[in-house]
């Protein structure tokens, strides 16, 4: 019998959990998923196998360990210049995800409404139907993914009450800019929203520079921000993130997140503490790995003739389909497993109606010899 909540209806199982399934069973390289094939840093590593031998192993506190919440808050203001108070305005959580599910479930009524920019990652409109409330979807136009005022002000109504904004953004790449920004703050303070930035990725930028909405006249005391370990350090599977807000809504955040997850792994805390302190130079580093990682794909997936308009930021690139002859993108995806050896993730899975079908998404968060052995592969690939 079907015991599935009304309000999850339509969501099912994730294109990325079906598309890796089919990547294993044809043997695909997986540039769909968004993990690393590497793990990250050797001190980061040692540093958490120290709090293990340490005896750290037992619950954390429900906020996090102090250590971690001081480093978020050093990284804040470092980076930023952005201050928090770690013991009533930073949480530690299991991953970015959690975040922001307690974050919508704490600060939302069921009717409430929420602004998301479309394409958007996946997890978003589920969490917003758990809390029982509505998303206004603004759609960023491809192939550029700008924000158009107009847009923007006709999806505010009187039920509004979150703005959440994912810079930089996966799947589009685009690293919202100071106009853009300036636009979201001035209608979060005329409409009074909450803004939820989701800024996992703010290291891994290679045009322009991340700015959090954070900083911005009168944002700071309206917004969540949100990010993680998983991408900056590599250890995805660790699922060790944050939010820093003011102590109202950090107070919001702490209500769901008690019940939900109450804690985060210990040692891997402590070891995030560490590594949030790595000097400039690993930073720096991170960034230019990664270009060179996305210059290569990139270069690649034009190679075989595919559109492809290179990130400016994330660890994804978009290709279109359309100059080989296809015009819908999990045909193309199937294709491409089945007939290829290459997995990706079809863009339409990013969107409310799955109206953008000529666009797929590959990730490039992997070594040398994988990206190298995809696009060996991709040049068997023909039109239709």
């Amino acid at each position: 019998m079907a015991r599935l909540a009304r309000r999850l209806a339509g969501f099912g199982t994730s294109v990325f959990t079906e598309m890796t399934a089919l990547a294993e069973r044809h043997r695909a390289v997986n540039l769909g998923q968004g993990f690393p094939s590497f793990d990250g840093p050797e001190f980061v590593k040692e540093a958490a196998a120290a709090a293990m031998r340490a005896g750290h192993n037992q619950y954390a506190p429900m906020p996090g360990v102090v250590s971690l919440r001081e480093s978020i808050a050093a990284h804040q203001g470092r980076f930023y210049g952005l201050e928090y108070d770690p013991a009533t305005e930073i949480t530690d959580h299991a991953g970015a995800t959690e975040a922001l599910c307690a974050t919508v479930a704490g600060l939302l009524e069921p009717g409430d409404e929420v602004v998301v920019f479309e394409p958007f990652y996946d997890a978003y409109l589920p969490g917003i139907a758990l809390a029982q409330a509505r998303p206004r979807v603004v759609a960023l136009e491809a192939p550029e993914f700008r924000l158009e005022p107009d847009a923007l002000e006709a999806a505010v109504s009187s039920r509004t009450r979150l703005l959440l904004l994912n810079s930089p953004c996966n799947p589009a790449g685009r690293v919202f800019d100071r106009g853009e920004l300036a636009l979201i703050a001035e209608t979060c303070r005329r409409h009074d929203l909450v803004a939820v930035t989701d800024e996992v990725y703010e290291h891994i930028v290679f045009d322009g520079a991340h700015l959090p909405l954070a900083t911005l006249p009168g944002m700071r005391e309206r917004t969540v921000t949100i990010s993680s370990a998983g991408k900056t350090f590599s250890f995805t599977g660790w699922k060790v993130g944050w939010s820093c807000a003011a102590a109202e809504l950090t107070a919001a955040v702490r209500a769901v997140h008690q019940f939900v997850t109450f804690a985060v792994a210990t040692p891997f805390q402590h070891a995030m503490a560490q590594a949030l302190a790595a000097p400039d130079a690993f930073f720096r580093q991170l960034g230019d790995d990664y270009r060179a990682r996305r210059d290569r794909l990139c270069r690649g997936l034009a190679e075989v003739g595919l559109g492809v308009r290179p990130p400016e930021g994330t660890y994804f690139a978009l290709a279109d389909v359309r100059p080989l002859r296809f015009t819908d993108d999990e045909v193309f995806c199937r294709h491409l497993v089945e007939s290829v050896g290459v997995a990706a993730i079809p863009m339409s899975a990013f969107t409310v109606d799955g109206h953008v079908r000529h666009l797929v998404r590959f990730a490039f968060c992997k070594d040398e010899a994988t990206l190298d052995e995809a696009v060996r592969r991709l040049r068997r690939l023909e039109p239709r």
